[in-house]
């Protein structure tokens, strides 16, 4: 079930534009605002589209309006029931939710297809039996006007050839669809653009049915005025491209004109934001799949452990705004710990365990420890913990000799608190053949129970957090860093994969977590003390085998500029 999360208030230039549009006298006045997010379904969601997502989405939520989702399946080449399929349930993750307003772009084929044979007959069209290599050398520049030896075939001749293009009779690349609009125009995108290609291609919802298939510069403005979308919100390198979508709404016979307002997309650091760069990683074995969680998709930053207020929290605040620019992935991080530090259960967990006995403690004793779950939501109340003469500790915990300020455990050090149990003093500690420390000996204060003095000395050692080796139980625990080690992988002609991060996951098989994980379920998160912000693995943490994915460190890295 998606959780709840409320998108803040918040105005931009989308919305004062759409102000406008609805004052009286604007465009459309006493209209409901209409939006639509088109994905193409060719891949799975990532973190760029959640801006679009909560653009689209959130500017319907904010004026009271509809919201559509609308799969972009113009392209059968690349498209798949799988994906179109994980989006939806991406979205519904999020907290967005489209009712019945579900539809694919195939769905407006015949209407597509209609609006072509008008345009011919108008004299707004016409078949193309150009290369692509012929038509980029006839192209023209910003001196010369394209060429092109069919733009004044006869509109009989044109609609005849492409009815046989619909019908199959020519082979892929032979002829196209071109829209007549101006071949000397500045915005080469007014160049006479394709609107048709011969594609024998199936499709995944028409079958064999066509193998003709409409351009997106045609198709989208189409798909927009049928659905009565009122504002059409798209990334900013759909902007050069406007003309062209007017063009199509004022020259086809549609039932509404939409209006098309373009933002940047989202930009984040040490990640790439390339379908095809991503379904590269995936197919390549590289990742373990979609869901990988050091992947930039939602399933896989949903499988890591972020939640969906921490996302569209993040999308809200870096704002809408026309120029492009790079987010820290610093920046997500923090807002998914902001969100954390509220909602997640504190657990402790120790990750590179070695075995703490402490001498002086009865034999066989058991005693336990009721403690705040969460000490920022006192409704989540306590839990046990059970607490017995042999612990496990973190190994970095201790050391032999010290070390300048080192203010942890060693032979003869300073007192050290165990995390809301005793006050402990390092006695000894005992090493295997080669050497590696197997067992760390200390006694303990049978008055400090809290880890507070009876007698309120000073206490100068470190709070060190631990767990019974009673009653715990043993986990997996997945450490993940940047996939790219690479700021900017995704930047001209850089190899990206060259750029992969050889750190970016670290496999501990030998953690020891409180009794209570026991019964964590796929996706519970978890505050593990000292260490991070952690999230039991949706796909292979199960009651005989607990596998937890460290979601984002304690430490906040990233600080605010100016």
């Amino acid at each position: 079930m998606a959780e709840e999360t409320k998108l803040p208030e918040s105005k931009h230039f989308i919305h004062a534009m759409i102000d406008e549009d609805l004052a009286p006298g604007g465009a459309y006045a006493g209209m409901q605002v209409h939006t639509r997010f088109p994905p193409e379904p060719n891949g799975y969601l990532h973190i760029g589209h959640c801006k679009a997502l909560c653009i689209d989405f959130g500017t319907a939520e904010k004026y009271g309006g509809l919201c559509n989702l609308r799969m972009d399946d113009t392209n059968p080449t690349k498209e798949d029931v799988e994906y179109v399929e994980a989006i939806q349930e991406d979205i519904r993750w999020l907290g967005f939710d489209w009712d019945d307003r579900f539809y694919y772009a195939s769905d407006y084929f015949e209407k597509m297809y209609e609006c072509a044979e008008d345009l011919i007959r108008k004299g707004l069209a016409y078949v193309c039996e150009l290369t692509p290599e012929q038509m980029r050398e006839m192209r023209g520049d910003t001196t010369a006007p394209a060429q092109c030896p069919f733009r004044d075939r006869p509109a009989e001749e044109s609609l005849d050839l492409f009815r046989r293009m619909r019908a199959g009779e020519f082979p892929d690349g032979a002829m196209t669809l071109r829209a007549k609009i101006d071949p000397a125009s500045g915005n080469f995108n007014l160049r006479d653009p394709v609107i048709y290609r011969i594609n024998h291609m199936h499709h995944h919802r028409q079958g064999d049915k066509w193998c003709i298939y409409p351009m997106y510069d045609f198709a989208h403005p189409i798909e927009d005025a049928m659905e009565h979308i009122t504002h059409s919100l798209c990334s900013l390198e759909f902007e050069a491209h406007r003309p062209l979508y007017n063009w199509v709404v004022e020259h086809c016979d549609l039932p509404a004109k939409p209006r098309q307002i373009e933002f940047a997309r989202l930009g984040i650091d040490h990640t790439v934001m390339s379908k095809r760069k991503l379904r590269r990683l995936v197919e390549d074995g590289l990742v373990s799949g979609w869901d990988d969680p050091r992947m930039p998709t939602l399933c896989g930053l949903r499988r890591r452990g972020y939640t969906p207020a921490a996302i569209r929290g993040f999308c809200d605040r870096i704002g809408v705004a026309k120029a492009a620019s790079t987010v820290e992935y610093a920046f997500l991080e923090h807002c998914l710990r902001e969100d954390l530090n509220e909602s997640a259960r504190r657990v402790m967990a120790v990750l590179r365990p070695v075995k703490l006995v402490i001498t002086n403690y009865p034999a066989g004793k058991t005693e336990t420890f009721e403690v705040e779950n969460n000490p920022n939501r006192p409704e989540d109340g306590t839990r046990t913990v059970s607490f017995s003469r042999e612990l496990w500790i973190e190994a970095d915990d201790f050391l032999p000799a010290p070390v300048p300020k080192y203010k942890r455990l060693y032979p003869n050090g300073p007192e050290c608190r165990l995390k809301g149990a005793y006050l402990i003093r390092c006695v000894g500690f005992e090493t295997d053949e080669s050497g590696r420390i197997t067992e760390i000996a200390a006694e303990y204060d049978p008055e400090s129970q809290g880890g507070n003095p009876a007698d309120g000395r000073k206490v100068k050692g470190a709070t060190i957090h631990w767990v019974d080796a009673a009653t715990c139980c043993g986990a997996e625990v997945r450490l993940y860093d940047d996939l790219f080690s690479d700021a900017d992988p995704d930047a001209g002609d850089k190899d990206f994969l060259a750029c992969l991060n050889p750190h970016s996951l670290e496999v501990l098989t030998n953690c020891k977590v409180e009794a209570s994980l026991a019964d964590a379920r796929p996706e519970d998160r978890f505050q593990f003390m000292r260490l991070g912000y952690f999230c039991a693995d949706s796909k292979d943490s199960a009651h005989d085998r607990l596998v937890f994915n460290r979601a984002v460190g304690l430490k906040d890295s990233f600080k605010p500029k100016g």
